[in-house]
């Protein structure tokens, strides 16, 4: 399963993101169509190229839940209305910097 949230238009740079399966971290599509845990790593897609990239995500069940797109710069930093929920996705727990990815616990 997969969802389109927020709805972006196809010219607004984009990546894909979900959760791993395995783990529940949340992750980050790359460029040659592999997981990774750092939003670095995502490929930033407009268009054609993000439909059929999440209609790959869609199908790779076993490694990811959920993936969707969400809105970036086009240099990959988050960005669009849904910048705080996804801020703290990509950066862990909020509640004290020794938890999470801040910390170094990957």
């Amino acid at each position: 399963m997969s969802s389109e949230r927020p709805k972006l238009g196809p010219d607004i740079p984009k990546v894909i993101t979900g959760w791993n399966s395995r783990t529940g971290r949340v992750i980050y599509l790359t460029a040659d169509r592999d997981w990774s845990e750092s939003l670095a790593d995502a490929s930033v897609m407009t268009g054609d190229q993000a439909q059929e990239a999440l209609r790959f995500a869609s199908t790779d069940q076993v490694r990811v839940s959920d993936p969707y797109f969400m809105q970036v710069t086009q240099d990959g930093r988050i960005s669009g209305r849904e910048t705080l929920r996804e801020t703290i996705r990509a950066q862990g727990p909020t509640n004290h910097p020794m938890f999470g990815k801040q910390a170094g616990d990957l």
